[in-house]
């Protein structure tokens, strides 16, 4: 689950806000497309959800972790979760495929024989069975961002984010992609996925949210298509604070565990005259 509520963000400097009172819930499972034109707000956006930035204001919790009480030291547990794809890769180029993968797993502490059992799937559901060996400079544009995506399922994460997966790819590589993670989706892994590619976006019909100058203009649920003005949408506001579960503070957790329990009541045996006779069984004569 991915839910922001009311979340805007301020740059030191800037007069008008990066996002602007921001509200999304996306459910587990769903593939769902984040369009806009530039600098509209969707890598801000992104960066709130990977914890590159902090909300100015608002609420956000992903993968049932509420950021409010999140500490630093819990970030990596957090990426753990989220799988992330960028558009220019980040792969290592002195690494292979296959020690791209591996060092994903390697980084949190994955044993070498869990490695070895995972890299090679992995691979395999990405197409890249027999690339293991081969550095990045020896794949094209397609085959590296296939490198991105297995390296980010890696750690099997409820929640993939893929920021302009097709940007640096042409049309017949780019559907490769988002056929992979439609599959990925399939799996029951919940997808986000920021695009300009309005092709992709109305010939798949997902689910599609529209921001502009910071904010959310359009939130199509079903045959989602891509409309930058969201002239064709409206969004229909739900209440989300009844759905976050408030962290309790530290003074309520200091007087649950230092309050003593309550005694129960002792129940005092009634007098003897008083105590009720046992009932007798009634003989049904034919």
């Amino acid at each position: 689950m991915i839910l922001l509520d009311n979340v805007s963000k301020y740059y030191p400097g800037d007069k008008l806000p990066a996002l602007d009172n921001v509200s999304l819930h996306i459910q587990p499972k769903e593939f769902v497309f984040l369009v806009g034109k530039s600098g509209a707000g969707k890598s801000t956006l992104i960066k709130m959800l990977t914890r590159e930035e902090k909300p100015t204001s608002g609420k956000i919790m992903v993968g049932g972790i509420d950021y409010e009480y999140m500490k630093r030291r819990h970030i990596p547990h957090l990426r753990r979760r989220l799988g992330v794809v960028f558009q220019d890769f980040k792969l290592l180029p002195n690494r292979t495929v296959y020690e791209n993968v591996a060092f994903a797993l390697e980084i949190v502490g994955v044993s070498n024989a869990e490695i070895r059992r995972t890299v090679p799937k992995v691979l395999e559901l990405v197409g890249l069975a027999d690339k293991g060996h081969k550095f990045p400079d020896e794949l094209s544009g397609g085959e590296r961002q296939r490198v991105a995506i297995a390296r980010s399922m890696a750690r099997q994460p409820k929640i993939l984010i893929a920021d302009e997966p097709t940007g640096n790819l042409d049309p017949e590589t780019s559907w490769g992609i988002v056929s992979l993670l439609e599959e990925i989706n399939n799996f029951g892994t919940t997808i986000l996925v920021t695009t300009h590619d309005e092709k992709i976006v109305n010939q798949l019909k997902k689910r599609v949210i529209t921001i502009r100058d910071g904010k959310v203009i359009g939130d199509q649920k079903n045959d989602g298509h891509y409309d930058l003005d969201a002239s064709h949408t409206r969004i229909v506001k739900r209440p989300l604070a009844a759905t976050i579960r408030t962290a309790p503070t530290a003074e309520q957790i200091r007087r649950a565990t230092t309050s003593q329990p309550t005694p129960k009541p002792v129940q005092k045996s009634a007098p003897a005259s008083e105590k009720p006779k046992r009932a007798t069984k009634r003989r049904f004569i034919n």
